[in-house]
C-alpha cells in the first residue's frame, strides 16, 4: 500500500469517527435535556451557540449557551416530565471543524402544575464546530413539522419520574408564564 493510499484510509476513518461522534451529539443532548444534566449540557454546546425554535404558539430564541442553560434550568424541573428522541441524523462534514446535520425529533412533555400535555415533532438543522478536537453544537433550529398540546382531565399517574427527585424543586407560589414557556414566583 502506498503512502497516498494510507493517507487516503487514515482522512477515511477520521470522516467515519467524525459522522460518529457527530450522530451522537444531538442525542446526547436530549438525554441531559430530560435529566436536566447542565454540566453534561454545557459542555455539548459551543460558548456562542444560539438556537432558534418555532413551535405552534411560541418562538424560542437563545443567543449565548449561558443563556439557553439559564432558561433550561428553570424549565426542566421536578414539576416537569420530558421525552426527546431523535432519530436518523443526516450529517454533511463541512472541513475538519464545521459540519452540520439534520435530525428528526418527536418530544413529550407534561407540566403537573397546568395538566398541560405536548407532543410533536420537527427537524432540528444545526451546525457543529469541533472545539479543542472535541465536537459540539454550535446552532440548532427547528420548525415544527406537528404539534398538538391539551389540558389533560387529570395529572398522569406516573411510577417513575427523574425530576421529581433529582431536578430543580419549584416554589410552592410558582405558576407557569406560557409566554417564557416556564415556572416563575
Amino acid at each position: 500500500m502506498s503512502s497516498s493510499e494510507l493517507e487516503s484510509l487514515k482522512q477515511q476513518l477520521q470522516r467515519l469517527i467524525d459522522v460518529q461522534e457527530l450522530q451522537a451529539l444531538r442525542c446526547a443532548y436530549f438525554r441531559c435535556l430530560d435529566t436536566a444534566n447542565l454540566a453534561e449540557l454545557k459542555e455539548l454546546l459551543t460558548e456562542d451557540y444560539a438556537c432558534r425554535c418555532i413551535g405552534g404558539d411560541y418562538v424560542y430564541e437563545a443567543k449565548s449557551r449561558a443563556e439557553f442553560l439559564e432558561v433550561t434550568a428553570n424549565s426542566f424541573h421536578s414539576e416537569i416530565v420530558t421525552q426527546h428522541n431523535g432519530h436518523g441524523a443526516e450529517i454533511e462534514l463541512v472541513d475538519a471543524t464545521h459540519a452540520t446535520g439534520r435530525v428528526y425529533f418527536h418530544d413529550l412533555v407534561y407540566h403537573f402544575r397546568t395538566r398541560e400535555f405536548l407532543m410533536g415533532t420537527a427537524v432540528y438543522r444545526d451546525r457543529y464546530r469541533k472545539v479543542d478536537g472535541r465536537w459540539r453544537i454550535e446552532y440548532g433550529e427547528y420548525e415544527r413539522v406537528y404539534e398538538v398540546t391539551e389540558i389533560l382531565p387529570r395529572a398522569p399517574h406516573f411510577t417513575a419520574h427523574w425530576l421529581g427527585t433529582h431536578g430543580k424543586q419549584l416554589p410552592k407560589g410558582a405558576h407557569y408564564d406560557a409566554v417564557s414557556g416556564r415556572y416563575v414566583e
